[in-house]
């Protein structure tokens, strides 16, 4: 079973940790070492649910929407994502350079197609810019993927 990550980053931390509760709670349901993770791992939810999986025997994939797309990232992430990429059983690239929200939607793109299920930590809102999570929701949703979204009751983002 393939399950994929998408969702909101700069979560505040009573989100963050009710978000990685729903995030355990899923992947219970798919457990063991049949599970493949799918993610971006980008900070926040993309790195817990890569923690998560890894944690619990699944495998890791990880798809890099851009070549500059860690730098892109906070600094202070650079150390976990470089831990979690020497632990990915597979890599995919789209192959762009910049990472711009073209790249970040062409990754969202592959992730989908490479998924059975895309567990979205999502508000329900509109994207504040193309490639965000309620895109990513939509594109999934188009091509027939199902979508779990996952948002604490009353949370705001």
């Amino acid at each position: 079973m393939h399950v994929g990550i998408a969702g909101h980053r700069g979560l505040n931390a009573e989100v963050e940790r009710k978000v990685r509760n729903l995030l355990e709670a899923a992947l219970r349901d798919h457990g063991g070492t049949d599970l493949v993770g799918v993610s971006c791992i980008a900070d926040g939810p993309d790195v817990w649910f890569a923690e998560y999986v890894l944690a619990h025997g699944g495998r890791l994939e990880v798809v890099v929407p851009a070549e500059q797309y860690r730098e892109s990232l906070p600094e202070e992430h650079w150390l976990i994502y470089d831990e979690l990429m020497s632990r990915t059983s597979e890599v995919h690239r789209t192959g762009m350079a910049a990472s711009d929200s073209a790249a970040h939607m062409a990754g969202s793109e592959i992730l989908v197609g490479l998924v059975d299920e895309l567990l979205a930590v999502w508000d329900g809102k509109p994207a504040w810019a193309y490639g965000g999570t309620a895109d990513v929701v939509a594109h999934a949703e188009r091509t027939g993927v199902p979508v779990r979204v996952l948002w604490p009751e009353g949370a705001s983002h």
